[in-house]
């Protein structure tokens, strides 16, 4: 999908809602779109079309690097299920993910499951506002 593409869609959708006697001004017709494409606004999705930055998109048995609660990981998508922005993952790493940041103990994760958006990034976020879990295919 193109920018352009998205503003026909968003003209479209006023259309048909204004044809229903529901008037919706423009720019709520580009957040609705934004939305439906699985970007939190319509910011988001301007700036990945613009820039041709969507995600690639994520498969069974695909390698994927990223970050698990702050640590890097590489590993494998081992299950994968749901619509792109609601999407079920369970990732398998290539080695332990240490998930507690203090020198004195660890808590090591050989295998995690959650729920991500099509932008790879969790639903969760840690106290200070970040994903619990950032996933990208590996770089090869």
């Amino acid at each position: 999908m193109t920018l352009d593409d998205a503003k026909v869609q968003a003209k479209a959708l006023r259309l048909a809602l204004q044809t229903q006697g529901t008037v919706i001004g423009h720019a709520q017709a580009l957040e609705l779109i934004a939305r439906q494409h699985g970007a939190k606004d319509w910011n988001t999705l301007h700036a990945r079309l613009a820039l041709g930055s969507a995600p690639t998109a994520l498969a069974l048995g695909d390698r994927v690097q990223g970050r698990y609660l702050g640590q890097p990981f590489l590993g494998q998508i081992i299950a994968l299920s749901g619509p792109a922005s609601h999407r079920h993952i369970e990732i398998r790493f290539d080695q332990p993910v240490d998930v507690v940041r203090f020198e004195s103990f660890s808590n090591l994760r050989r295998q995690i499951r959650a729920t991500i958006n099509e932008d790879g990034l969790s639903h969760r976020h840690t106290s200070d506002g970040m994903a619990q879990l950032v996933v990208r295919k590996e770089k090869g």
